[in-house]
This record gives structure tokens, sequence and C-alpha cells, in this order.
């Protein structure tokens, strides 16, 4: 299977959206809401980097990163997140070329690291780990709060994803 991984274009709006709702569908983890907060990122242009995947020319996966705040400062760090990949095509690659481009686009950008709420034994492949002094009060449980830095220096502090993620522009 050929997948063709680039950027986001006015297109591809409604298939993301399609892509990101049947993606969290039914999942524990989920509030239903990922496909909202793509949209509310995209209206206050804070996506730093959004993709898509394509097999046969048909949107099948999506991932954004947008800017985190530490301690309410910029520090140049991003966020994953949400990434999508629709049901049929899970488990193939797609969301993994997604994360990985996607971390190389930041990185080009000057990022000095990236953080998620995720599943640890998804995102570690990635080198996402634990790191105790980078907070999210966001998460019940501070294991699926993990940072991958791209330097040695990782900051201390309460990370806030953009105010998209909490239902506000």
């Amino acid at each position: 299977m050929d997948v063709l991984i680039r950027s986001e274009n006015s297109a591809d709006v409604a298939a993301i959206e399609q892509v990101t709702i049947a993606a969290f569908k039914g999942r524990w983890y989920s509030d239903q809401t990922e496909h909202m907060v793509i949209d509310r990122l995209r209206e206050a242009e804070a996506m730093s980097v959004s993709l898509v995947a394509e097999v046969d020319e048909k949107v099948v996966g999506h991932v954004a990163f947008s800017v985190v705040t530490i301690d309410g400062e910029d520090k140049g760090w991003y966020g994953l997140g949400p990434v999508s990949v629709s049901p049929e095509v899970q488990k193939l690659g797609i969301g993994s070329k997604l994360i990985r481009e996607g971390l190389s686009q930041i990185k080009e950008k000057g990022a000095r690291g990236c953080v998620l709420e995720g599943d640890p034994n998804y995102y570690q492949r990635f080198g996402f780990k634990n790191h105790p002094d980078l907070i999210y009060k966001g998460t019940p449980d501070q294991k699926y709060f993990m940072a991958l830095p791209f330097y040695e220096d990782v900051p201390k502090g309460q990370v806030e994803f953009h105010k998209a993620f909490y239902g506000a522009i």
C-alpha cells in the first residue's frame, strides 16, 4: 500500500473531520470532541503542522501539532494531537508515518521538544516518555503525559495545550 503524507489543504477539511470522528468513535479515552479541537485549532490558526495521509487519493489519516506553553511561556515546545487513522487501515503504520513526519517538520521549525497525552505502549516507540518535572493537569494519570525532548534540556513546569483543546479559541 502506497501512503502519501502531505500538508493539509482546504479541500481536506471534511475528510479530516470524517476520519477523526471514525477513529475515536467508541474509544473509552475519548470524549468524541477531537474533530472539534481540530476545527478550533484551524480557526485560531494555531496548527503549526497539519498533515494528512492519503491512500489511493483518499484521506485516511491526520495529525496536528500546535505550540504549548510551559508555566505560561512559549519555550519552543509543541503538542502532538489529535492523531487519527481510519479504522479500516489502522495498525498498518499510517499513524507512525504521520507522527514521524510531523516530528521532523516541527524540529525543522526549531522546536525544542514535543509533548502529548496518550498510551505509553504506543508512543514510547517514538522516544516519548514521562518526565516527572513536566506536568499536565488535564490528565487523570501522569503516566499518560509524555515528552520527547529534541535536546538534552527538558524544562520544568506545567504544560498547557492551546485553548482550542479546552473548548475555546
